[in-house]
Order: C-alpha cells, then structure tokens, then sequence
C-alpha cells in the first residue's frame, strides 16, 4: 500500500495540524504499510518525515509518543504474525489424516467436490482412483497392528511420491485410499493406477527383518461434473470392489 506524504510548508497554512495528531498519523500509517514491509519499528525521526514533521515539531514528548506508538504497533505485527502461523498450522492438522501424512477424507472430499465444480465450469475432465489394500487383516493378525500402521504409512508415501504437485491423495479410512488426478482422462488414470499398483507390489515392507509383500486392488472413474464428489467416490470403489472380487483367491 503507498503512503500519501503529508506536504509541509505555506501550502498547509490554512489547515494547521498539531503535532500530536500528525503523530498519531504516522503511527496509523505506519501500522498499516509497515506490517509488510518492515521488521521493527522506524525511527521516531523516519516517521515524523512520512507525516511531514518538521524538526520543530519533534518536542521530546513527541519524539517520545512516537517511539511508543512504534513499539505499540511493533508488538501488534508480532502478535499478527503468530496468530497466522498458528491458523497455518492449525488448518494443517484439520486436513491431514492423524496417521499418515496425507489429507484426511474431509479435506479430500473437499478438493473432490472442487475438481467436479472445475471440470463442469471448465469442460476438463479428471480421475480419481481408489485403492484398498488386499490382505490387510492377515497383516495386523501375523505382524501385529504395529506392522499394519507401517503398511498404512508407506503405501501412503508410495503413492504422494509418485503423483504430480497437482494431484491429491488422501487415506478414505482403515486401508483405503484416493488419487485425484487433475485433468487426466480415463486412460491415462487407469495406467497410471496399474503403476502405483505394480510400485506398491514390488516394493515389499521391511518389517523386523521380515519382507512384507503388499498388494492393493483399485478402481478408476472419470468424472466431468455431470455428478457429485459423493457420486464419483461411490464409482471408484465400486469399480475396486469388482477388481477386488475378481482377484484370483
């Protein structure tokens, strides 16, 4: 934001202004350009040159309100800038899953209803995948829930690593998780899910010095914002739960 200069001189005769309201100026004004620009109050002196103080003007007690204001306005930046990092981080925890890090289903069906708003406005289409680990139970029953986390926690890792910035993946609950593909058609998100699935499988989980093989069966839907975030969640699991049954016992 620019700061008007107050202008000094004969030309501000007719409407004089006392030197502590032109302080109480340059305070305001100060608050509102210098919490973006500046990391600690001005000089009383570099204030009282934005209001147009003269060097008369600047008694001791003015010089002296103006070093408080600052400090005043100073302490108040900080308070801002703590209070904005603590919503940042705050907002963090509201979207992330409590075990993996990835968004939880809230956050992940908020992008979701984002993306089907997108494609409907924009005629974009984009996929989303979804993915449940086979064998999950008999992970936790022989290894232990412990080990069942671990899995949980790399196949997380597994498919954000190997997504693009623009694409989301969350953890659904228990061991199901969602891709959302931005603008990606219905082909390239079904290769792109049998290659998270051939990463996931070749990729064992070392778990006390035991390799843990882990599998998972996924579904595909393509959506074009004729449908619902809801909507197109329901196709994708649909669609992995067909590929689930059909796996070979």
């Amino acid at each position: 934001m620019k700061i008007e200069r107050t202008q000094t001189g004969r030309t501000n005769a007719a409407k004089p202004v006392r030197a502590p309201e032109q302080a109480a100026q340059a305070a305001q004004a100060y608050g509102v350009a210098g919490a973006e620009h500046a990391d600690a109050p001005r000089p009383a002196g570099d204030v009282a040159t934005i209001a147009g103080l003269t060097e008369a003007d600047l008694t001791p007690k003015v010089r002296q309100a103006l070093d408080l204001l600052m400090t005043e306005v100073q302490r108040m930046r900080e308070e801002l800038s703590q209070a904005r990092h603590r919503i940042n981080y705050l907002e963090k925890l509201a979207d992330e899953d409590t075990l993996v890090p990835v968004a939880n289903r809230r956050a992940f069906v908020r992008e979701m209803s984002r993306m089907v708003a997108y494609a409907e406005r924009y005629g974009s289409g984009s996929s989303v995948l979804y993915f449940d680990i086979n064998g999950f139970k008999e992970i936790n029953d022989q290894h232990g829930h412990a080990a069942g986390d671990a899995a949980l926690r790399q196949i997380a890792e597994l498919l954000a690593e190997n997504v693009r910035e623009s694409d989301i993946v969350g953890r659904l609950g228990g061991d199901e998780f969602g891709v959302i593909l931005a603008q990606a058609t219905a082909e390239v998100a079904a290769e792109k899910a049998s290659s998270l699935a051939a990463l996931i499988a070749t990729t064992p989980l070392d778990w006390e010095g035991t390799a843990i093989t882990l599998s998972v069966s996924y579904g595909v839907y393509s959506f074009s914002g004729t449908e619902d975030a809801g909507e197109a969640l329901q196709r994708a699991d649909q669609a992995m739960y067909a590929q689930k049954q059909n796996r070979a016992p």
